[in-house]
């Protein structure tokens, strides 16, 4: 069975015993541009767009010698009956409930509300430290008007420009003298883990050693991948609605299954440009693709319902050609096998495999998967396929075996014209994630599209590389002596 635990990106050994202090506030007052300020990351998207936040954002800061978590929540609006403020609202207790010190944002150039209130009310309940954090104070002038949110009853006030990082020295200072070091807190990571850089984050080229997979989930908005991410993880970690667009911020998982360690990323609906209208949502779409970039293995979340879409199509040529591995998760299948409410035959597995391969078929390499994330059936089979494909990717083959294999190709089963093609000499693997071959022929050519497709369907006959691209790079042998 996996195991689950919440974490901090980047992950630090021993963040587990470290002090969390808690951001919150009323919709767009300031809490991400302080949260990004403190961790030094542009991990939560920053907008004059009220409620761009709506999941929990971790992260990690260091003062005066500490080191402590934080975490981002979305505007907290209380008692909003409408479903996403509520989901909002719903993360945001579960940060107060988690944290050690809690700090309040609010605007400067606002003046006190009711909302104000119940929500001072609610924090001073949870009987811990209080913060309160006078945002965009720049000038005298507003210095004197934060005095008035003295009237909210909160001791510590402390007026701050977030964006330009003024009066935040102080506001640290109170939070590390008011929250006790944890046990364990200064304890020492191991020596091998304090490197100061990890060639894991390097996700293109090259051998390392990797101590986690970090597994994207791509898709339209829409098609399930919140209800992903909490089904796989066991958690309630990201808002899950009907409205599409819900998530914006990735939100980030680890599981502990069987031995290996998989980070799962659940990215913003990926969607046309002439589809995206709110700042917000352009700024979604790509850090989407930043994190697809960032990880090894890409879910690419499919809706049985609406079948494969050119959009699909679209979001997994990202995936391919940034050399991700992928698999194809088609989700709510349950909706269109049983129980349908359109007249409409069950749908069946096979032919609707066929037309996804047709629609996708530069993806023929990945493993599809059909599951319901909403009944949580099914996440056993994507926990052991995100494993194994992630091995795939770093797998390496010798030269010795490379040569082999090229002595029992008979290619001249190649379906490609004569003139178009090289003979090759020998191939060494030069990378893995994703494998990359070398090729030593007679001629400095691009290969023929058919003769590549060939050679890496002989390829994957012999070794696998099940759920990987395979990439090739051709040097002729003589081209040194050319020059």
């Amino acid at each position: 069975m996996p195991t689950y635990r919440r974490s901090v990106v980047p992950v630090r050994p021993g963040a587990g015993t470290l002090p969390l202090v808690a951001i919150v506030g009323r919709p767009n007052v300031g809490k991400s541009t302080l949260f990004n300020r403190l961790t030094g990351s542009r991990r939560s998207i920053v907008g004059d767009e009220p409620g761009i936040t709506r999941d929990r954002i971790y992260g990690e800061y260091e003062w005066a010698g500490r080191q402590f978590r934080l975490v981002d929540t979305g505007g907290i609006v209380p008692d909003d009956p409408e479903l996403i403020p509520t989901e909002i609202h719903n993360q945001a207790q579960v940060a107060l409930g988690e944290a050690d010190g809690l700090v309040l944002v609010v605007d400067a150039r606002t003046e006190l509300a009711s909302p104000d209130y119940d929500l001072v009310r609610m924090l001073l309940r949870a009987s811990k430290p209080v913060f309160l954090a006078v945002n965009k104070v720049e000038g005298e002038a507003m210095a004197m008007a934060a005095e008035n949110f003295r009237r909210l009853g909160i001791k510590n006030v402390y007026p701050i420009s977030a964006e330009h990082g003024l009066g935040v020295g102080d506001l640290l200072d109170a939070i590390a003298e008011a929250i006790p070091e944890r046990a364990g807190e200064t304890e020492e990571a191991p020596e091998e883990e304090a490197k100061p850089e990890t060639p894991g984050l390097h996700r293109t080229h090259g051998e390392f050693e990797q101590h986690e997979t970090s597994v994207a989930i791509i898709g339209r908005p829409n098609v399930g991948k919140s209800t992903l991410l909490n089904a796989l993880t066991g958690t309630s970690r990201a808002i899950v609605s009907p409205i599409a667009g819900t998530t914006r911020d990735a939100v980030d998982e680890v599981v502990e299954f069987e031995g290996a360690t998989l980070r799962f990323v659940d990215t913003a609906g990926i969607r046309r440009k002439g589809k995206t209208h709110l700042m917000a949502e352009k700024l979604s779409v790509v850090m989407a693709r930043r994190h697809l970039e960032a990880a090894d293995v890409a879910l690419l979340v499919i809706d049985a319902t609406e079948g494969v879409t050119a959009s699909d199509a679209t979001i997994g040529g990202y995936a391919h050609e940034s050399g991700r591995s992928v698999i194809i998760v088609v989700n709510k299948w349950d909706a269109v096998t049983t129980g349908r409410t359109d007249g409409r035959p069950p749908a069946d597995r096979e032919i609707f495999e066929k037309q996804l391969r047709r629609v996708l078929k530069y993806l023929d390499y990945a493993p599809v998967i059909f599951l319901s994330a909403l009944e949580r059936k099914g996440m056993g089979r994507v926990l052991r396929e995100v494993k194994a494909v992630a091995a795939e990717r770093r797998k390496r083959i010798t030269t010795g075996q490379m040569n082999r294999f090229l002595d029992q190709i008979d290619f001249q089963r190649a379906p490609v014209p004569m003139a178009k093609r090289v003979r090759i000499f020998y191939m060494t693997q030069a990378a893995v994630a994703p494998p990359t071959f070398v090729l030593f022929t007679d001629r400095d050519v691009k290969l023929h599209f058919a003769f590549e497709r060939f050679l890496e369907n002989q390829i994957r006959e012999a070794f696998g590389f099940k759920g990987t691209p395979i990439w090739f790079k051709v040097k002729a042998r003589n081209a040194e002596k050319n020059e």
